[in-house]
């Protein structure tokens, strides 16, 4: 890792600045839309680590490459709701702990149907035994032991307890559908909307349109998506019409670039949130008060105009702003009479605190430096350290007690399931606490929404008094694609259905 302080953290941005030199007056000349062409769109990527093993996916890029070559028995629609996808329809028994699922009629690309085997076997590999696959810990309530496939179209999911919202766990990310017997991804086998024709991990990935995809087939011939791990880079590629899609800009490019008349800028609404994640298992932030007085050392509103230019929201420690179940709690503000008393309490005076960060994401490094200065207030050295843009995500997952965080849309129900239950395989902040697993479960075991709200309001509570995260802020994510190209979707936060479904776009 490379440690950063301010005037270096400046030098290292100062290049980054654009210039449009672009006359105003943007939009779109995509016109109706028609077939044909090859959609180049470039990400971030993680290097020689990236996979096209779908229950393996973790970053951005893997994500949109799974969903180009697979499909979910259902995803999150744009509110955060299930949509069905190669489900056709889902029925709960009475209890909840039998869900009955019709399957569609599709195929593979190599022509083999879709069956319930595929899915009892795709499940039983994301939750075997010593895996860490990101779905695993949503899909281990599945009992797949006494589930079964009635017929080829007709799966019975028998569950270990009740589980009042079971479809958010089949739109989980990395719940991807593969044939029964896959140990290969060399060549993946899907049901998506595109076939694979060649992949170099860290540079380049080219797929076809499925003619016989099941949603009706894409309308561009190829696409093609490149890694670019730097934002301005991305920007000019597209600029210099190199590239038709780039995915997450900064708003300061965004704002440059917005009535450039050379591309479009899509802003996908508050769907990314940003914070921090303190391990609370081990030292120092195995102190209550130390992560109490991180609560309050923070100044939102001062991150929120110089991080976020002005643009978001001010987040409140929770996750969530304007979703399902989200708990209104009394916004807090920054308090360094208080932050001090509980760094004294702590004993942590003068303490200096390795705190990670990356530009794995736009935004990470601005965070984490105004972060810094603002803990110096209260007698706190919190050490900024630029780790590996390509294994960041799984670095400060295994390792480190401090880490800049950010995050895209999911609802409540699966961020508690995947990041915050003792068997969670992305605890980042390894909070585990076998009451608020209870509470999880008493949630999802009730048929009435009022009294899952009642619960989850107190788990949210619970993390906001004493967890792990602190969630500062909440922005648009934003995306760009050349003025040639239509069908992008405005309403679709990241990790949603329609965000990145390259399938529904044209190139005029």
């Amino acid at each position: 890792m490379q440690n950063l302080n301010r005037r270096g953290f400046l030098g290292l941005t100062a290049g980054a600045v654009l210039l449009s030199g672009c006359a105003p007056g943007g939009g779109t000349t995509a016109g109706a839309p028609k077939p044909g062409g090859r959609l180049r769109a470039a990400f971030s990527g993680g290097g020689a680590a990236e996979v096209l093993d779908p229950h393996e996916t973790d970053l951005y890029i893997e994500i949109a490459r799974a969903k180009a070559l697979y499909d979910k028995l259902a995803d999150y629609g744009s509110d955060m709701s299930p949509q069905p996808r190669l489900a056709e329809r889902w029925e709960p028994s009475a209890d909840l702990l039998t869900w009955r699922i019709t399957l569609r009629r599709t195929n593979f690309h190599d022509g083999r149907p879709l069956r319930a085997a595929d899915v009892l076997a795709s499940y039983a590999r994301i939750t075997e035994p010593g895996g860490s696959r990101r779905a695993k810990s949503t899909l281990s309530v599945i009992d797949l032991a006494h589930s079964r496939a009635i017929d080829d179209r007709t799966v019975e999911f028998r569950l270990k307890r009740p589980y009042a919202e079971f479809p958010n766990a089949l739109a989980t990310l990395g719940a991807y559908i593969i044939p029964e017997g896959t140990t290969d991804f060399s060549k993946p086998n899907g049901t998506g909307p595109f076939e694979l024709v060649s992949f170099e991990p860290g540079r380049s990935f080219l797929a076809a349109r499925n003619p016989g995809y099941f949603d009706g087939a894409p309308l561009v011939d190829e696409l093609q998506i490149v890694v670019t791990n730097d934002e301005a880079a991305r920007v000019n590629a597209l600029l210099g019409k190199q590239i038709d899609y780039a995915h997450d800009l900064t708003l300061t490019s965004a704002r440059t670039h917005e009535s450039s008349g050379q591309l479009q800028v899509h802003r996908l609404p508050l769907g990314n949130f940003h914070g921090l994640a303190m391990k609370v298992d081990r030292p120092p932030f195995d102190r209550l008060e130390l992560r109490q007085a991180m609560f309050h050392l923070i100044d939102r509103e001062e991150l929120l105009r110089s991080v976020l230019q002005g643009s978001g929201q001010v987040g409140n420690d929770l996750y969530g702003k304007g979703y399902r179940y989200y708990a209104e709690l009394p916004q807090r503000r920054q308090d360094l009479e208080r932050a001090r008393a509980l760094v004294k309490q702590a004993g942590a005076e003068g303490t200096t605190i390795d705190f990670n960060t990356s530009d794995a994401s736009t935004g990470l490094k601005e965070a984490a430096m105004a972060i810094s200065d603002q803990a110096r207030k209260v007698g706190l050295n919190l050490n900024v350290r630029l780790g590996n843009k390509d294994t960041y995500w799984s670095d400060i997952n295994k390792s480190g007690v401090l880490a800049s965080y950010r995050s895209g849309g999911m609802p409540l129900d699966s961020h508690f399931s995947q990041r915050l239950l003792s068997g969670s395989t992305t605890n980042n902040t390894a909070w585990r606490r076998p009451e608020f697993d209870a509470l999880y479960d008493e949630a999802q075991s009730s048929l009435d929404e009022s009294r899952r709200a009642e619960v989850y309001r107190r788990m949210q509570e619970q993390l906001f008094n004493e967890g792990g995260f602190v969630w500062w802020g909440v922005s648009d994510w934003i995306v760009a694609s050349a003025a040639n190209v239509g069908g992008v979707d405005d309403r679709a936060p990241a990790n949603t259905l329609d965000w990145a479904r390259f399938d529904k776009v044209w190139l005029a």
